[in-house]
């Protein structure tokens, strides 16, 4: 299942603003199908890790509470225009996803 992830990044004074939107149903495991009524499995985002040019800057470590298509911001230190933010993260099913975006 293709997964897309979507970054935003501008410094300000040496400190860029990171914000991401990252695809994905973050099932709980607890909801029922309506057609079926079986439980649909637990499918989340458990780890993602924000890299700045290469050098891991952030890790957070979420789980089945978070909303579907999760939505996160965060402050990196030390950031230039042109720098590469890499944003990247598992799933409870081993699933991963990964992009990329320069600094402005």
């Amino acid at each position: 299942m293709a997964r897309k992830i979507k970054i935003r990044a501008k410094v300000k004074d040496g400190t860029a603003r990171v914000k991401f939107l990252m695809k994905h149903p973050m099932e709980t495991g607890l909801r029922r199908d309506k057609k079926t009524g079986k439980k649909i499995p637990a499918h989340y985002i458990s780890d993602v890790n924000v890299a700045l040019n290469g050098t891991n800057v952030m890790t957070a470590y979420l789980g089945p509470g978070v909303s579907q298509d999760p939505y996160l911001s965060t402050e990196v230190m030390g950031a230039n225009k042109g720098d590469t933010i890499t944003v990247a993260w598992v799933d409870n099913t081993g699933e991963q996803a990964s992009a990329e975006a320069k600094v402005k």
